[in-house]
């Protein structure tokens, strides 16, 4: 299988990445600031360019691109960690799961406007007093009182869970004697129900990123709010995962490439000894190492959206490239840091904060060590 962008998504592809390099990469400092006005503006520029929401159904008021087709746009939107809000594609996963699960009242509450980036979701799963490596010991629950879910527990690292307009809950709701994979539901609470309170937002590595923990104080929300049928929260969840580690991967891959292209090009121009840096056989080690394992992750990732694009759960595939991509990034960003001595542990290029989005990514949506044993399993099971 040889990398190559298809016809068909070639030139929306080169469009997204001139609008990453001309106008979210110089913006980051401000946005890294804080600055919603600058924010605003680059969404409005997408949407005026006909970028917006390229991923969300058309029906849904989205650019309407075919899965595999917006696989290959996600990678240059994800040179950035803003590219995503800036390009009105954040929200895509969550549009997706209330699009298929979610009783009409929400689904015409929330979608249209979710979709234009006038409301933001946000989804709880993680607990701070559970390994979220083995979801089925999650202790929030959801006891249905007449036609009324109360909601009782903590979550954390519920992402934008201050600016957004509801949370999705995972949330026990069977009884203990229940299988664990069916004990569990989705339950939408929007976030100005009484009992729904936010104790934290949690620094991860040093950057305020809004991860909050959320307590729900006896929280009561009506008995259609729950997402599909109960106790199928890991069906959704595994419908909304799949995907979602797939536009990791290749989000991953869009910030690889940024940092190989930095390192590139400070091989270049920096001079020791007498001559370039590009001149020295280890730092051409770097350049090869990075330009291998980026490669080989990207032709992983393709593989694994063809599979799901084909109807398949490719799960094996997934597993694989959630663990590979995580540490490709990983590694390329911090060759580059290396090549950069001294200036690439700083904020004056965008290599420091790469670093610590890299490292988060080993852990979110399931640790390397959980990743590398059920797909080695898997494997195994599928061996003759």
């Amino acid at each position: 299988m040889l990398f190559s962008v298809p016809d068909r998504v070639r030139d929306v592809r080169d469009a997204v990445h001139e609008f990453m390099t001309e106008r979210v990469e110089p913006a980051e400092p401000e946005l890294n600031g804080g600055d919603v006005g600058r924010l605003r503006q680059l969404q409005q520029e997408a949407k005026d360019a006909g970028l917006w929401a390229l991923g969300h159904p058309a029906e849904l008021g989205g650019g309407g691109l075919p899965f595999l087709d917006y696989v290959y746009v996600n990678e240059v939107q994800g040179r950035s960690e803003w590219g995503q809000i800036a390009l009105g594609t954040f929200t895509l996963q969550d549009s997706l799961m209330l699009h298929k699960h979610a009783s009409p009242r929400w689904r015409e509450r929330y979608l249209a406007p979710m979709v234009a980036g006038e409301v933001s979701p946000s989804f709880a799963m993680t607990e701070p007093d559970v390994a979220g490596s083995d979801p089925t010991q999650l202790r929030t629950t959801a006891v249905l009182d007449g036609d009324h879910w109360v909601i009782s527990g903590r979550k954390w690292f519920t992402t934008n869970a201050a600016n957004a307009a509801y949370t999705t809950v995972m949330c026990r709701t069977e009884p203990e004697d229940t299988a664990p994979h069916r004990a569990f539901s989705m339950i939408v609470v929007p976030t100005d129900t009484p009992g729904y309170r936010i104790v934290r937002d949690t620094p991860v590595l040093g950057i305020n990123g809004g991860h909050y923990e959320v307590a729900y104080d006896d929280v009561r929300v009506p008995a259609d709010n729950l997402l599909g049928p109960r106790g199928h929260g890991f069906v959704i969840a595994q419908d909304r995962l799949g995907p979602g580690r797939i536009f990791h991967c290749m989000r991953w891959l869009g910030q690889a490439q940024r940092a190989f292209e930095l390192m590139c090009a400070r091989l270049g121009t920096r001079v020791a000894f007498g001559e370039p840096l590009s001149a020295k056989q280890l730092m051409q080690q770097h350049v090869f190492d990075s330009y291998t394992e980026i490669q080989a992750s990207r032709l992983l990732t393709l593989q694994a959206a063809e599979q799901i694009d084909a109807g398949s759960q490719a799960r094996i595939e997934i597993g694989a490239i959630k663990v590979v991509g995580a540490r490709m990034l990983h590694n390329v960003v911090d060759r580059a840091i290396q090549v950069h001595g001294a200036m690439g542990l700083t904020d004056d290029t965008p290599l420091s904060r790469m670093y610590r989005h890299a490292r988060e990514a080993r852990v979110y949506d399931g640790p390397d060590e959980v990743h590398i044993q059920t797909t080695a399993r898997r494997i195994l099971r599928s061996m003759p």
